[in-house]
This record gives structure tokens, C-alpha cells and sequence, in this order.
């Protein structure tokens, strides 16, 4: 029947081509590939169904090339990497997937302007989306007995090896056990990573569908299935755009995540006044840390990001440190438009948090009394509360605040299930609050944490989907101890389906609170434990997933035997820091543990929208702004 159906196929591309890419999926199996089992082929179809949700096809065109490493040369055959190039397709129209290329030079001779061009003699690995129903039969059988996960809602992929022969016509194979292994750590690499790319809006005509990004690399660490380990748990893969793009690295440099463009550093140091805003809380000299006022203040010329007193710290800086963190700093201060939540109808920066607040008539009042230093005196968990959940939120009008209600008419094939969320639009208008309202800067904690469960941690999201709970251990809660009405959202948001224990263990839980339990709704409750977390994890029940909000992992020592437990746990942990350099230090720290980041710095998409500054730069910084993982 397979070949009946092939011969099919064969006259169907004769007569009609096969459009965008070259045509669907030629029918192999991957059942047919020797030496393979089904522990192999399910972690393929997770990985592929991981990708297909990042809707890569978005933004990439085939024209955007990507260069491949997996490990080293010398962990393939032939002592070269399989396949280091890879182009996306379907973006456009056609078939959905993506090509990967034994060189660049063959994937820009098969590249055309609208269709890919059949080159004699050049072999590709193809992974191509196909829908469930079009599939060919021995597909079919083996998506059903081996219960494999659906990327999207019917689309499968197919995977096979093409070359063109020199009459034009196409013949297929089935890939090898390791041109699959390749494959997968390239799907799961590429979904974590491509969201990264900065469009270059300064380069391209403007008439063009393609659009440009700005020179990447990238590194992850991806860990293998039990199936494909073979001794060695973690693989790095690095991908960069375009192929030919090469670290460049300066020992001394503190290197962010996220891509940058480093300049050289300017001949002569360069100086440029700046007036800072009368309204604007104090800032510091970043070399002698003196306080420095508007009138008397300098900044560096090229990155506009560090304040001086006098030109002479300004000097020594440079000589200092700041010359080899320049060009990242002037990078990050270039994004920070991109970082402004443009959404929102209430001011966005709080400089001067009491005036900020007074502005939206909520200074001193409920849960924002932690928004300020007016009730620093009061210890964390312990702010007097009076009324209800219109008090804790200040008073707000009602089209203000979420009140303690189910979300209605959320269900996904008519069963009730957790409601999934993209960002702070999604949820104001699910809410049906006023974007106004300024309850996002505290249901940032809330909410990236749910975001967290969701969206970044695979297991959790599949626990809670099935309905059972979840343990989440939260480490070095402050104020979030006052703001419990607000983490009650969680619960309304599981929509019916799953529970979920938080553990907050931190020096700052007042010794009355320590060991208490706040059931702060029926599927969501709250354990407070005083204590350093190295010193309590071992009285507390195991965590499905670790969290850290704000934490600052490089500003204080006591990080450093919570990490190494974090690592002896092998539990995923997910920490979010307010500004990019606060996560470029982060990651030092967490390599220096001996933790693999495996979910790279990216933005958090309910960060708050309020923007602070840090004492002694002009770079923007955001409560939760960016979110990174390791053991995920």
C-alpha cells in the first residue's frame, strides 16, 4: 500500500512540483531506522513539538541561515559536525519545517527567491511538519502504538534525507541513529534560542520581507534522553546567525546571554554631561560611589550608561574595568526600547517610588505599602491588614484590581484545564481590567512564577495538566510575604485543574511566621520556613521545580551553598534578575556552581512595567525583567 501510494506521490510532483521546499515528506519511518526504539523516537517528537510551539516560522525565512555545533568535531563520524547549516521554510507559504545542510556553501546554492532549487548531488536532512491525516500509513501506525505528542493540534513531523541526482529527480533515505541525535539537540536548542534575535532595523530596504537581525551566537546546554546520553548527560550546542559568526570574547569582560555587537573601545575617553531629573531618586558615582547631582554629573560618551562625579573617576574607571564592559553596556542601553510596555495608561517610571505612588492615589495603602521605604520599620509578612481584597489592593476601582473570581468560559475541548497566557495584554483583557490599572507591578511575583509552571518548566506544566500538585520551593521571599491576595491569583488561574505548594524559605520569614501554612485558596498553599535554604531543604519535601525572583545571585554569599544544593538536587530552578547586567553576572555565578544554563537569559514577558534604574547607571532595570534557568 506504502509504495502504491508513493508512485502517487511521484506522478502528483511530476505534473504539479512541489512548491515551496521540495514537497512533503517522502513516506520513510522512522521505525525502519536501525539500531532504533521508541525511547529514542519520543524525545524527538517532544523536542519537535517544543519547537513548532516557538512558531519559529513567524519571523525566519529560508534565507536566514543558521550555523550548527553540537558538542565537538570529534563526537561524530567522520570527525565533522553532520549537519552545521539549517534554514527554516514555510514561513512564506508551503510546506512547514526546516532544512539542515552539510555545508553553507549547499544551502545557499538550493536557497532561491521563492522556491528551493534542486542541486545535483546535495544531500539535506529534512524535518517537515505534515498534518496527521495526509501522513503515509506506516507513520500513522506508529504515531498511534507508540502514543507520540502532536506538534500543534494534528501536525507530526517527518524526517528523512534527501539528495537530488543528476536528472533532477529526488531520492530519499531514511537518517541515521546519529543524523537523528544531531537533529535533536538542534530542536531543542534552536526553540530556546531564536527568540533572541534582534531585528536590525537600521540595515535592509525597507520593501523587503525579509527581515534583518542583527549578528548572533549563541551557547546552550541541552541534556540527552537516557536513550542517547552514551556517558554524557549535557551536550553544548551553539547556534549563530549568520553561520559564519565567531564568538568574540574578552577575558576580563563579563559576557551577557543575549547577543551583542562589541565595538572597539574609543582612542581617548569621552565625556558627556547629563541632567538628571529633579524627581529622580539619587544616584552614584560608579567609581567612588559619592552621591552625584544633575548639575555636577558626567557619563560616558559612548555607552551613555555610567555616571561620574568628576572626570578624573570617570578616567580611572575606564582604565579600571568599564573599557572591557563598555560595548555591552551601550548594547543593552540600546534595547531598552524594546523592554517599555507600551500597553499601559499609568506612568511606567517610579524613580522616586513614594511620589510614584502618590501620583495613582495608593501611597501608604495595602499591599503597595511594600513599594516603598515608608514601612521599612515593619518587618516582611507582618503589615497590618484591615478590610478585604479591596483594601489590600488600595483602593483601586473595581475595573482596577482582579477580584476573587473564576475566570469564566475558559476551557479547551470542552474540559477545564490551566488557563495559558502570553503576556500582560492576555491577562487584562481575560480580567476585563482597565490598562490603567497598575496591579502589574505586584502581580509580576504572581504571575512569573505562574508563568514558570506553564510555560518554561515542561514537567510542571504536564503535572498540573494531568491534575496533581505541584511542589515549588521559593527561595529569599521580602515582601511577597505581604502580598498573598495577590499570589490567590494562581489558584483562579489553574482554572479548576491541579494544585500547587509554594515554600518560601528565607532569613527575612519573621520567626512567628516560620513554619505557619497560608491556604490562600483551595489549590494553592503557602509554607513559610525562616532559615537559609541549604540548611532547611533537607526537612522539606522535594521540589518538581526551584524558584529565585529578583535575587541578586551575585551580590550576596549565602547563594553559594544554595546553589551547590540546587545542583546535587538536579531539580529544575528558575531565576529572574531585574537588569541585563545583573543576569550576565548571574551566569557567572551559576557556571562557576557548576550549573548548566539550559534555559537562556530572555525576557520575561510578565516583568513588571515599571521601570527603576540602578544607582549608579542609567540602565533600566524591572522587578522579575529577565528569567533564566538551569536543570530545566
Amino acid at each position: 500500500m506504502d509504495l502504491h501510494l508513493k508512485n502517487l506521490f511521484d506522478r502528483f510532483q511530476e505534473q504539479f512540483g512541489s512548491g515551496p521546499g521540495l514537497g512533503p515528506g517522502s513516506g520513510t519511518c522512522l521505525m525502519k531506522v536501525e539500531g532504533i526504539s521508541s525511547n529514542f523516537i519520543k524525545p524527538l517528537f517532544k523536542a519537535s513539538a517544543a519547537l513548532y510551539r516557538t512558531e519559529p516560522w513567524r519571523r525566519l525565512r529560508p534565507g536566514h541561515l543558521f550555523g550548527v555545533r553540537v558538542g565537538k568535531d570529534s563526537d561524530w563520524s567522520g570527525k565533522k559536525q553532520p549537519f552545521p547549516c539549517s534554514q527554516f521554510i514555510g514561513g512564506d507559504g508551503g510546506d512547514i519545517g526546516f532544512y539542515m545542510f552539510r555545508s553553507e556553501n549547499d544551502a545557499k546554492k538550493m536557497t532561491g527567491l521563492r522556491e528551493t532549487i534542486r542541486v545535483p548531488n546535495v544531500e539535506l536532512l529534512r524535518v517537515t511538519y505534515e498534518l496527521e491525516t495526509l501522513m503515509f500509513p506506516s507513520n500513522r501506525k506508529m504515531i498511534k502504538s507508540l502514543s507520540l505528542e502532536a506538534s500543534g493540534n494534528d501536525r507530526f513531523p517527518v524526517i528523512d534525507v534527501a539528495r537530488c541526482t543528476s536528472s533532477g529527480e529526488l531520492q530519499f533515505r531514511n537518517p541515521t541513529l546519529e543524523e537523528l541525535k544531531f537533529v535533536y539537540a538542534f530542536m531543542r536548542a534552536i526553540s530556546l534560542v531564536h527568540p533572541l534575535l534582534q531585528a536590525d532595523k537600521e540595515s535592509g530596504p525597507n520593501w523587503t520581507r525579509l527581515i534583518s537581525f542583527d549578528p548572533f551566537i549563541e551557547t546552550v546546554d541541552i541534556q540527552w534522553p537516557s536513550e542517547m546520553a552514551r556517558g554524557h548527560e549535557l551536550v553544548a550546542v551553539t547556534i549563530s546567525h549568520p553561520p559564519g559568526q565567531a564568538y568574540e570574547e574578552k577575558i576580563s569582560s563579563t559576557t551577557s546571554s543575549t547577543p551583542t555587537k562589541y565595538a572597539e573601545p574609543p582612542d581617548e575617553v569621552t565625556f558627556m554631561d547629563i541632567r538628571v531629573n529633579s524627581n529622580s531618586s539619587s544616584i552614584h558615582c560608579a567609581m567612588c560611589e559619592k552621591e552625584v547631582h544633575g548639575d555636577q554629573s558626567l557619563c560616558c560618551g559612548r555607552c551613555r550608561a555610567v555616571v561620574y562625579c568628576t572626570s578624573l573617576c570617570q578616567k580611572q574607571h575606564w582604565k579600571e574595568s568599564h573599557k572591557s564592559m563598555c560595548g555591552l553596556y551601550k548594547a543593552m542601553m540600546e534595547r531598552e526600547e524594546e523592554l517599555v510596555m507600551k500597553i499601559f495608561m499609568f506612568p511606567c517610571s517610579a524613580a522616586q517610588p513614594c511620589k510614584w505612588l502618590e501620583s495613582l492615589g495608593i501611597h501608604q495603602k495595602g499591599m503597595w505599602r511594600r513599594k516603598c521605604s515608608c514601612y521599612s520599620h515593619c518587618p516582611f509578612g507582618l503589615l497590618p491588614v484591615k478590610g478585604g481584597l479591596w483594601d489590600s489592593w488600595g483602593g483601586l476601582d473595581d475595573e482596577e484590581y482582579p477580584g476573587d473570581l473564576p475566570f469564566h468560559n475558559q476551557l479547551r475541548d470542552g474540559i477545564s484545564s490551566p488557563i495559558l497566557l502570553s503576556g500582560w495584554s492576555e491577562y487584562y483583557n481575560l480580567r476585563s481590567l482597565s490598562l490603567s490599572s497598575p496591579v502589574a507591578d505586584i502581580l509580576s511575583h504572581p504571575l512569573t512564577v505562574y508563568h514558570i509552571l506553564t510555560a518554561l518548566s515542561i514537567n510542571t506544566k504536564n503535572l498540573l495538566l494531568k491534575g496533581k500538585e505541584v511542589i515549588l520551593h521559593y527561595l529569599g521571599p521580602e515582601g511577597e510575604m505581604d502580598w498573598m491576595p495577590a499570589f490567590s491569583e494562581i489558584s483562579h488561574l489553574l482554572n479548576g485543574l491541579g494544585n500547587i505548594q509554594i515554600i518560601m524559605v528565607g532569613p527575612e520569614v519573621p520567626t512567628n511566621l516560620s513554619g505557619t501554612t497560608s491556604g490562600i485558596s483551595s489549590r494553592v498553599r503557602v509554607n513559610l520556613v525562616r532559615g537559609v535554604y541549604q540548611e532547611e531543604a533537607t526537612y522539606l519535601p522535594s521540589p518538581h521545580v526551584i524558584v529565585a525572583l529578583n535575587c541578586a545571585l551575585d551580590r550576596y554569599s549565602s547563594w553559594g551553598g544554595a546553589l551547590d544544593l540546587i545542583k546535587a538536587i538536579g531539580a529544575p530552578a528558575f531565576f529572574t534578575e531585574q537588569s541585563e547586567i545583573l543576569c550576565a553576572n548571574a551566569k557567572q555565578v551559576l557556571r562557576g556552581a557548576g550549573l548548566h544554563i539550559t534555559h537562556p537569559v530572555t525576557p520575561n514577558p510578565f516583568r513588571s512595567p515599571v521601570k527603576n534604574h540602578d544607582s549608579s547607571t542609567n540602565l533600566p532595570s524591572y522587578s522579575n525583567g529577565f528569567v533564566l534557568g538551569v536543570n530545566a
